[in-house]
């Protein structure tokens, strides 16, 4: 398929090029990005005749918050960012005559908050729900030949409308579709494997036809299927006739030796789908890609993936992307999917909202299985501008789109239809049948795949009817009721839908350790500890879970730390409905087990020891304890092997055990009669501190397979740059995360520095952003510049369209020797 996106724009050159190629094509579905105009404030701005001229030129996604400033008036549970007022975005095009007759489309990947959809003046829809994509047909709108169309989007966010920062904006990709008027439909294929062995596998393909032509048309559907290698598998045809506006076919085909996707081997099979009228000519071509796989559940053996017994080691991830916001961009998707998978990750829970289309790509091809999420609230209300101001109106359809859209992709094990909802308390049933009413509607839309949503109270849901209404049971923050659950309900199949909650800064440390609500540098202790009132340290969930083996596994809250929510700062979340701002300049999250930039916290490394095959050994705290020699520091350490060693400057401070040596940690919260765990999770020595170097070795079978040193450090002398690719593509989108850490003279790095680093950019390269992680910086994300926070530092930069060489990037700081390093670009 030919790239017309480039042809969009109004010249005549442009005209006569997508006139050509729209002649040529059945299906043109191109980027419709690049050069809009935004501007912000209320204003009449729908009308084709408006003048835009003076607005911001820029290209989608695009996420306007995200840029700041941050600032009191705003509210630290969405961030402390311009999630509020009105925008609006505005782009001028041709369509040539030829595309006349046919059926012009206009979609938006997701619009935040509150689109209204202008052609030419003329209202074209509006969908409040920002997480949702929608497509338009615009082709009675628009004026064909060489005469400018206006589309004009106007977004409303109001403060008080979620519940964490959701960005604002056109942050997701648009896309404009030129087709015939008989054509696949809108998400018009569902590809299932209703039989699948070793040897076959049966594939069905239902396909939805739009037909807005006059009279009956007559021709057939072609669909083939190709393996990755892009050889041909399987193929069948039908013929059919309509007058009907959309008529759906069901076609059969068989795969000789399927190879099935699951985590270690995500093999996705192609679908070609081929619209022909009567003279056999192609009308429509339309692409669907899909897995072959079977899952299974059972209250017994759990979640079986083709046939293999699977625990989910899950996180959950809300959409924002840190520095970037939330303006959806694959490469910052990736990198975030790539770090969770190092961890051990085999899971991810879309908390809580439809996610990107490009994350969803992503778990296809890296084997990560996805719990797809619909919403956060029904009826009831958690903050007043929520969802459930819509919820009469559109749940069914943004629920019914959710599927339709998502249902082809094989990473998608579940769906989820609430988070905490309200209503999962009510004790006259109205909940439950509630509930019972979105699970008919998943089951109507996908019937191969089961339904569950996440409950935060107990017993109340699981006594009045509304658990009993889905096909899986989450439980959010209740480990030690899962025997009571399991023995009551011995049927359910029950896993962790959100579980611990524990909060911590990177690279912080506070001493001694104690457990406290906040504390006066308004960081977090990281030796994962700290959590709210219903929340606990990860060895919690682990010890829970080893002794009920029926439960299916966990989606810990969170993977990254996120914007807004600064729990425990500012607010109690569904009590505390407000603006967060009493602990100002605190405006993000410490849930994650991964900082804002994509840097791993401590609590990475438990996870990893637990979930992960690879040998590894981590310790903590830093080593650097100035005024505190001889005093005693506590040392945890964190290994998948057997035994690990301690070594303190060359001395051996003992061998442990692994599940056997434990470690006391301070416990308390709801539902947990002691105030203490004696964790087999960890490992720990006391030990005086001297400066120099603190060694762990880990042993499997008495043999040495891991180490890990930290090392005291001098003052900061330098700064090191470490790119996490030295190639990136020269397309304004790909992204390059350099690491900048803080070091001394002899290249150590200092964990508790905070110097301010300046970053020049030159050649091919811009600035995307910067950050540090701190949930408390009110520094921008779009300065060159960034102060160290625990030693560390980003830097995102992003090559421009179409340029070649490199892009050299200086980074300098006041007493410190600055560093250099280039990133090629590639067309």
């Amino acid at each position: 398929m030919n790239n017309i996106g480039t042809f969009l724009k109004t010249t005549v050159v442009a005209f006569l090029a997508l006139g050509a190629v729209l002649a040529a094509s059945a299906r043109e579905r191109v980027s419709f990005n690049d050069s809009w105009r935004f501007a912000k404030g209320d204003q009449q701005a729908s009308g084709a005749s408006f003048d835009d001229r003076d607005w911001r030129e820029l290209r989608l996604p695009h996420d306007w918050a995200i840029e700041g400033p941050y600032d009191f008036k705003y509210n630290a549970r969405t961030g402390g960012l311009p999630v509020v007022g009105e925008g609006w975005y505005r782009k001028s095009f041709q369509m040539p005559k030829s595309a006349k007759g046919k059926v012009v489309s206009i979609e938006f990947d997701g619009a935040m908050y509150g689109s209204e959809v202008y052609v030419n003046g003329k209202l074209v829809g509006k969908r409040p729900y920002g997480y949702i994509g929608f497509q338009y047909d615009i082709s009675k709108y628009l004026i064909y030949g060489d005469k400018e169309n206006v589309v004009a989007v106007r977004l409303v966010l109001e403060d008080l409308a979620t519940r964490w920062y959701s960005g604002a904006g056109l942050y997701r990709n648009v896309w404009l579709q030129v087709t015939e008027p008989t054509r696949v439909a809108h998400w018009g294929t569902f590809i299932k494997t209703p039989e699948v062995s070793d040897h076959e596998a049966t594939v069905e393909i239902d396909t939805r036809i739009a037909h807005a032509g006059r009279g009956t048309f007559k021709g057939s559907l072609e669909t083939e299927i190709f393996d990755a290698d892009g050889r041909r598998v399987a193929s069948v045809s039908s013929d059919f006739a309509t007058s009907e506006d959309e008529k759906t076919l069901t076609q059969l085909a068989k795969i000789r030796n399927p190879r099935r996707w699951d985590t270690e081997d995500p093999h996705r099979y192609r679908a070609i789908s081929r619209v022909r009228n009567a003279k056999g000519q192609t009308i429509d071509f339309y692409e669907t890609m899909f897995g072959v796989r079977t899952i299974e559940y059972t209250a017994e053996q759990g979640f079986l993936l083709n046939g293999k017994q699977t625990k989910f080691k899950g996180v959950c991830l809300h959409h924002d992307q840190g520095p970037l916001g939330a303006a959806v961009n694959y490469r910052a998707k990736e990198r975030q999917l790539q770090i969770m998978k190092d961890m051990g990750v085999n899971a991810i829970r879309t908390s809580h909202n439809p996610p990107s289309i490009e994350l969803l790509e992503l778990c296809d091809k890296m084997g990560l299985l996805v719990q797809d999420e619909s919403f956060d609230v029904w009826k009831i209300a958690k903050v007043e501008n929520g969802y459930n101001k819509f919820w009469d109106e559109w749940h069914e359809p943004d629920l019914r789109d959710m599927i339709k859209r998502d249902r082809n992709h094989p990473s998608i094990v579940m769906w989820s239809i609430g988070n905490e909802i309200l209503e999962q308390r009510n004790t006259n049933g109205e909940g439950a049948a509630l509930a019972r009413r979105l699970v008919d509607i998943c089951k109507e839309e996908d019937d191969t795949r089961p339904v569950t949503a996440g409950l935060n109270h107990y017993p109340q849901p699981h006594d009045n009817g509304f658990a009993e209404e889905l096909d899986l049971v989450g439980i959010n923050y209740k480990p030690s009721m899962y025997a009571e659950v399991l023995e009551k309900y011995p049927d359910r199949i029950v896993y962790g839908s959100e579980t611990s909650s524990c909060v911590s800064s990177r690279g912080v440390y506070h001493l001694p350790i104690e457990k406290y609500e906040k504390h006066e540098s308004l960081q977090v202790t990281s030796y994962d500890l700290i959590g709210p009132v219903w929340a606990y340290p990860p060895d919690i969930e682990f010890h829970f879970q080893e002794q009920n083996p029926r439960i299916m596994g966990e989606f810990i809250w969170t993977g990254f730390d996120y914007l807004g929510e600064p729990t425990p700062y500012g607010g109690r979340d569904n009590s505390t409905n407000g603006h967060w701002n009493g602990d100002w300049p605190v405006h993000s999250s410490f849930f994650g087990a991964v900082d804002l930039c994509g840097f791993p916290k401590d609590r990475f490394f438990l996870y990893q020891s637990q979930w992960s095959d690879k040998p590894m050994v981590h310790v903590l705290p830093h080593w650097n304890w100035e005024g505190m020699e001889g005093e005693t520091i506590p040392v945890y350490g964190y290994t998948n092997c057997d035994e690990a060693e301690l070594f303190l400057n060359g001395r051996s401070l003992g061998r442990k055990v692994k599940g056997v040596d434990t470690t006391r940690i301070i416990v308390k919260f709801k539902r947990y009669d002691s105030d203490h765990l004696d964790s087999k999770y960890r490992l720990s020595w006391e030990v005086p501190y001297e400066p120099g170097e603190l060694t762990i070795v880990g042993y499997k079978a008495g043999q040495e397979v891991s180490r890990k040193t930290v090392r005291t450090a001098g003052k900061p002398a330098g700064v090191r740059l470490t790119a996490d690719r030295s190639v990136i593509a020269a397309d304004g989108k790909d992204l390059s995360f350099i690491t900048v850490q803080v070091v001394d003279e002899n290249g150590i790095a200092c964990p508790t520095a905070d110097n301010e680093i300046h970053f020049d950019i030159q050649g091919g390269g811009v600035l995307a952003a910067v950050g540090n992680g701190n949930p408390a910086s009110l520094e921008s994300f779009r300065l060159p510049k960034r102060k160290a926070f625990s030693g560390k530092a980003l830097l995102v930069v992003r090559g421009k369209p179409g340029a070649s060489g490199l892009i050299d990037i200086t980074a300098s700081g006041e007493g410190l020797d600055s560093s250099r390093i280039s990133i090629s670009l590639e067309n």
